[in-house]
């Protein structure tokens, strides 16, 4: 069941978009890309890297084409509707830089807040000493992310903090953080985000066509045999 959905998808992407046409050149293009992310020189170095991979070299063409002719139908297909879709979703596609210290201990998170409040010590450097997450090795630097990929409880501080703004330390989950709001670059809908915003409005359509054979499929799968 894990596995239906995903290749009744591959199956129906492909249909939809197999008639979207790519030009002798660009196919040339991104082959001749591929062999340098591979590091392949030759056409037996090519042979040999596709054979062992169990493919043919219509396969792998086939592959490197499909994010093109993926980006070029669900634009043709849902352009027209982008910009809604943008209008939307803006208020979560804006995008931030934060500075972050996160820590178990909230005693050691005050202390390290109060420093940085009174200029006696630097983010950066506290982040990179002390910080528990990933940031520790940005210095505490995060972003530019978009604000919907954050902790709804760090969004609504993010969104209501001035830039500069440095905020008293607070919990989510077992965390205390401190934040510091470092930029803040709010979305435009420019011909990047038209074809992010086609792009989601493809695989929702995808979704909600395949939709009905999936649910005859596991009510046929699940029923009992006549005895």
């Amino acid at each position: 069941h894990n596995m239906l959905l995903p290749l009744l998808r591959h199956h129906f992407t492909d249909n939809c978009v197999s008639g979207v046409g790519i030009s002798d050149e660009e196919r040339a293009r991104l082959l001749k890309s591929y062999c340098q992310n591979h590091k392949l020189e030759g056409d037996e170095s090519l042979s040999q890297h596709i054979q062992s991979r169990g493919l043919t070299q219509a396969d792998l063409i086939w592959q490197l084409e499909l994010p093109v002719r993926k980006a070029r139908f669900a634009l043709e297909r849902f352009g027209a509707k982008a910009e809604q879709r943008f209008l939307e979703r803006k208020n979560n596609l804006d995008q931030v830089v934060y500075s972050l210290l996160r820590l178990e201990d909230g005693f050691l998170a005050q202390e390290l807040y109060l420093q940085i409040a009174e200029g006696e010590s630097n983010f950066a450097d506290l982040a990179a000493q002390h910080s528990e997450g990933n940031e520790k090795n940005t210095r505490g630097i995060v972003g530019p992310v978009a604000l919907d990929r954050a902790h709804p409880v760090l969004v609504d501080k993010l969104r209501s903090s001035s830039v500069g703004s440095l905020l008293e330390p607070f919990k989510i989950q077992q965390w205390w953080l401190v934040v510091r709001l470092e930029q803040y670059q709010p979305a435009q809908f420019d011909q990047a985000m038209a074809q992010r915003m086609s792009n989601e409005l493809f695989e929702e359509w995808i979704s909600e066509e395949l939709a009905p054979n999936v649910a005859r499929f596991m009510s046929s799968d699940t029923s009992t045999p006549a005895a």
